[in-house]
């Protein structure tokens, strides 16, 4: 296999990483926090910020590495309407997912010094609110991905 193809799987199996982890600790930390049962949010708020550190903030590193190797190898243009679309939504997520990393910190941190839901309820509010746009950023950029709409303008 050439180096073309390793580096699209690689870049495949981390924008899959990425998403699955990000849809997967979400999905675990909002019901954890909808139960309204505190050992069991502080447990998984303390799981899902060491999945962060584990698997996302590698994937991410990964995603934008391959994502500007693949663009170069396959003559996109830097200055393309998709690539700036990419970018963009790339960076909106990542002013998203900044933030949300320190949300569940600071949650964890509040849970570990025996915080209730009334000192951290806003700050689940703001993680769900930075949330929606993220996930709907990653959407799209899988979108543009596949189709690569704008890319040889």
């Amino acid at each position: 296999m050439n180096s073309y193809l390793w580096i699209k799987l690689i870049h495949i199996i981390s924008a899959t990483v990425l998403f699955g982890t990000g849809m997967g600790t979400a999905f675990f930390m909002l019901k954890a926090y909808l139960s309204k049962n505190e050992e069991a949010f502080s447990l998984t708020t303390r799981n899902v910020v060491m999945a962060d550190w584990m698997f996302t903030t590698p994937a991410v590193i990964i995603q934008l590495a391959t994502g500007l190797w693949l663009t170069a190898k396959l003559n996109i243009d830097f200055e393309s309407s998709w690539f700036m679309a990419v970018i963009g939504l790339f960076v909106l997520v990542g002013f998203c997912w900044v933030p949300v990393v320190w949300i569940q910190v600071r949650i964890r941190d509040l849970m570990a010094n025996g915080a209730k839901r009334d000192d951290y309820r806003g700050l689940m509010r703001a993680w769900i609110a930075l949330g929606i746009p993220a996930f709907c950023s990653v959407l799209v950029i899988f979108y543009l991905m596949v189709s690569k709409a704008g890319a040889y303008d």
